[in-house]
């Protein structure tokens, strides 16, 4: 009975996937839960997913998803400075719903914005790797009970959905261990160009002032 339930449980499997290229990514969630899905109807199927410093969700963006219903998601903390460099930035926590997948049994998506944050300069490399680590899985049945061994209690404040306004229990599912790390390349900027970016830097903010105390001295009325 044992070896039964371990390979029920090994029967979730949980994927992601970084879509785009540069600073601004989308990062694509899929569950299946399988055997252990069987028992889910009526539940929230949520993917605690863990950002580290080098990736942050804009909660303005998010918002205006919100909004539209293309997207739910918790933020801890929710207060974000987006305009943080990496090396002055903090970890995030989001606890993102996931919607049943109409192609797939048991099969649950989301998809959320993630961006990433400027770097220090490196010395030889134009590129800073940020690895996101595998979310994990919780679900949560405000109207029943959950009998299932791969269950088992999070700790986790957060609804079940937007038709409920207290929390209410959370439980973590144990899946099928997830040993590849999604990697994110952040574009950065290489410290022997520092003295070329001030010096361009400073000449293109001389023309542009130029340019507009001209047009200021030729087009402007003076009393």
């Amino acid at each position: 009975a044992v070896l039964d339930v371990q390979s029920a449980c090994q029967d979730v499997t949980v994927t992601q996937e970084l879509l785009k290229e540069g600073f601004h990514r989308d990062l694509l969630l899929k569950v299946e839960l399988g055997v252990v899905g069987k028992d889910t109807g009526g539940c929230t199927v949520a993917a605690r997913t863990h950002l580290p410093p080098g990736i942050y969700v804009d909660p303005y963006e998010l918002a205006s998803l919100q909004q539209q219903n293309l997207t739910k998601a918790v933020l801890i903390p929710d207060i974000i400075d987006v305009e943080a460099p990496e090396y002055l930035a903090t970890d995030l926590l989001v606890l993102l719903y996931m919607e049943p997948d109409p192609g797939c049994s048991g099969c649950f998506r989301a998809a959320l914005p993630v961006h990433g944050r400027y770097h220090q300069p490196a010395e030889d490399t134009e590129e800073a790797l940020v690895a996101l680590k595998s979310p994990e899985v919780l679900v949560c049945c405000c109207d029943s009970g959950l009998s299932a061994e791969c269950w088992k209690p999070a700790e986790v404040e957060a609804p079940c959905s937007d038709k409920t306004n207290g929390p209410c229990q959370w439980y973590s599912i144990m899946h099928k261990p997830v040993s590849e790390e999604s990697i994110l390349q952040v574009p950065v900027g290489l410290r022997q160009h520092s003295s070329l970016v001030c010096v361009m830097t400073l000449l293109v903010t001389v023309l542009c002032s130029s340019l507009i105390l001209a047009a200021v001295c030729k087009y402007g009325h003076f009393s």
